[in-house]
């Protein structure tokens, strides 16, 4: 198993072994391309050695926010960012141990309950956490029974609606295209009012 979300091998290869990097990305995912939201766990990296829960979670704040804040930036919104990142990090280390992948393997869990558990920590609503069981079952090799059902219509087989769908630059064009139909589609509903 290979992730292929930013175009870059370092940032994909950080995400494919590191499951907090996974998770991060997916945090960082919103108000930004999908691209840079995932390449983000690589400059946290990169900008402050860190790559593990426990090591991010207890970062000085102001240090975190000057590794978000320096050229590219992680996220368009530093200040909110880094201290949701923080935050999500100490969630981890409190209430799994530090480890990231225990949300989708401590006690053999379905879909069901790894939704609960994703919808659990901070910054993960309903629909990001749909997405991110949908990406742990179509390329993270998660098997737990129901998923595709909890994840819905996110792990619908053969859909290109979210970064679960990503594998190759033709599928990232076509769920752009699917995001943007989206978007036109809530436009004219609210114009149509």
């Amino acid at each position: 198993m290979a992730l292929h979300i930013t175009g870059d091998t370092a940032a994909d290869d950080l995400l494919t072994n590191n499951p907090l990097a996974l998770l991060v990305g997916m945090l960082l995912d919103q108000q930004v391309p999908m691209e840079t939201a995932f390449a983000g766990p690589l400059k946290i990296e990169q900008r402050t050695g860190a790559a593990d829960a426990a090591a991010i979670a207890g970062m000085d704040p102001d240090a975190f926010l000057e590794a978000f804040r320096q050229t590219p930036s992680v996220h368009r919104f530093p200040g909110s960012m880094a201290t949701r990142v923080q935050t999500l990090c100490q969630t981890i280390v409190d209430d799994w141990g530090g480890d990231a992948a225990a949300l989708w393997t401590e006690g053999d869990p379905d879909g069901a309950e790894v939704l609960r558990r994703l919808k659990a920590l901070p910054g993960f609503g309903e629909q990001k956490a749909k997405i991110f069981l949908a990406l742990l079952g179509k390329q993270y090799g998660f098997t737990g029974a129901g998923w595709r059902e909890a994840s819905a219509p996110y792990g619908e087989d053969g859909s290109f609606r979210s970064v679960a769908d990503i594998v190759s630059p033709e599928s990232l064009a076509k769920v752009r295209e699917h995001k943007k139909a989206m978007k036109a589609a809530r436009s004219n509903a609210t114009k149509e009012r």
